[in-house]
């Protein structure tokens, strides 16, 4: 072991309820390295980084930090020993102030002692400064947007003296100028000698900021290499094993008579104004627009979640009034959101139940629920939609981000829903679920389906749609066909430049 080595992980072994998760995976991360670890979801990325931060114990393996046997690990003595992770979601209390988020993670007192404001305070700002955060230490942490709630966590840790830094997706919710400020600072720390864990399923983004690259697949590790001696299509192929002929199989399928219409649709309390678009069957038309130029909201507004107070929904050509989410499911829109996990799923639900919440009068019956009924066709869409798990009353919970949005388009293709919006639907879910997702998206197109996809990808939005409408200031400002989509048209409309 070298005197550079920081972190090693050797021949770890995990399984649950019989699922064997880890298969002698090892990793090894040095100082002043940022070491990109990657696979689909379900390859185990979670399950290494949760036994290296000690919230899980390993079955078989072991754990050395700075050349040490670390035994017994638990989050405590990870946290002692110098090992920090941050997650996609921000971990802070959202009531309390920046100050106190940070002083939680830094301070060990008893009930009794007195706290130092201003020594608190003083604290977070030199720990805020020190990664060029202009965040006020008096302001509340739920009040904050997720970037700046990132570099609070990274404060803390720095605070705590961590030397072995995790990331997990930090920049899936982030834009492109703060990914950049986020790349500074996590340039910054590796100059520091810290060493960096980065997991990410957006492989254009490694060649940036990793030195080294890890690929774990089915539980072990495929291969380690420098990251300049790798390209992303040989990154694939060791995480899913085979060649991709296609991310995007888009196909042609045959375009029917508009089913989803709007006319000069707004609504004020989103900021959504004249809307014009149509959507036709078999029809992909993905909704393309920089951050908070509408595109959610103008979704949640077609579903009855936001109302329109002005314009028109048509369906088929007859007009609705949708003032609900149930009138929207009642009419056959479908809406999948882009935050899964608090709105997508309920992931202490099982997955049958999950499957059919939105359908639940065709599974009950003078006020009680046919089980078994609900278990056949959760079942189904397991099957059908190649859901990774060993039985459907397992919690969402226990499942790989890629399988809770199979779980999320399942529950909605139970409805057969005529509209099918889709928000952000490949976001945070590995290249080899993200095919799986657009091939059901092409076969939904291909039975009728008129899909309404938004997307911050831009190859995504280019390779499934097809037709491309471009939002900015919440309004469509032009519609392109899919032969004359180019990501530079794109941009420079979704920039007001069109």
């Amino acid at each position: 072991m070298t005197h550079n080595t920081l972190l090693r992980a050797s021949n770890i072994d995990k399984s649950f309820a019989g699922v064997h998760a880890l298969k002698r995976a090892s990793f090894e991360l040095q100082a002043g390295e940022v070491h990109a670890l990657i696979g689909e979801n379900g390859a185990g990325k979670s399950t290494l980084i949760k036994i290296i931060t000690g919230a899980v114990e390993a079955d078989a393996g072991e754990i050395h930090l700075n050349s040490k046997l670390v035994t017994h690990n638990s989050p405590r003595l990870a946290k002692q020993l110098g090992i920090a992770a941050m997650y996609q979601q921000p971990a802070l209390f959202p009531e309390l102030s920046v100050t106190e988020n940070i002083a939680l993670g830094l301070e060990e007192r008893s009930v009794f002692a007195r706290v130092d404001w201003r020594r608190r305070k003083r604290k977070a700002a030199e720990l805020l400064a020190r990664i060029g955060a202009r965040i006020n230490p008096d302001a509340e942490a739920g009040d904050l947007t997720i970037p700046e709630q990132q570099l609070v966590e990274i404060a803390r840790a720095l605070g705590a003296e961590a030397r072995v830094l995790i990331l997990d997706e930090p920049t899936a919710s982030l834009s492109e100028e703060d990914t950049q400020h986020l790349f500074a600072v996590i340039r910054q720390l590796r100059t520091e000698g810290a060493g960096i864990v980065y997991i990410s399923h957006r492989l254009e983004e490694l060649p940036v900021i990793a030195d080294r690259v890890t690929v774990l697949r089915d539980g072990s590790t495929i291969d380690t290499r420098a990251m300049a001696d790798v390209d992303r299509q040989q990154l694939i192929q060791l995480m899913v094993g085979r060649e991709l002929s296609a991310v995007f199989p888009k196909k042609t399928v045959e375009i029917g008579e508009p089913v989803l219409q709007l006319r000069q649709l707004g609504c004020a309390a989103s900021g959504v104004h004249d809307v014009n678009l149509s959507v036709r069957a078999g029809e992909i038309v993905g909704l393309a627009g920089l951050v908070g130029c509408g595109r959610t909201q103008l979704a949640r507004t077609i579903f009855g979640l936001t109302p329109p107070d002005h314009g028109e929904v048509l369906l088929r050509g007859r007009s609705l009034k949708i003032t609900s989410a149930a009138q929207a499911i009642e009419c056959g829109i479908a809406y999948v959101p882009e935050d899964r996990r608090r709105h997508g799923v309920i992931m202490d639900l099982p997955i049958s139940a999950n499957i059919t919440l939105a359908s639940l009068p065709r599974f009950s019956r003078f006020g009680t629920m046919n089980f078994s009924s609900e278990t056949a066709v959760a079942a189904d869409y397991v099957r059908r939609l190649r859901i990774k798990t060993p039985a459907t009353f397992a919690p969402v919970a226990t499942l790989s981000g890629g399988n809770q949005q199979k779980v999320a388009l399942s529950r909605w293709l139970v409805t057969n829903p005529a509209v099918l919006i889709l928000d952000e639907p490949t976001q945070g879910i590995d290249v080899g679920a993200k095919s799986e997702v657009h091939a059901l998206m092409t076969e939904l197109a291909a039975q009728g389906v008129a899909i309404l996809m938004i997307s911050s990808e831009l190859p995504e939005v280019l390779g499934m749609s097809d037709r491309i409408a471009v939002m900015c200031d919440g309004t469509i400002v032009a519609t392109l066909d899919r032969a004359e989509a180019t990501q530079e048209k794109i941009l420079a409309l979704a920039l007001g430049h069109g």
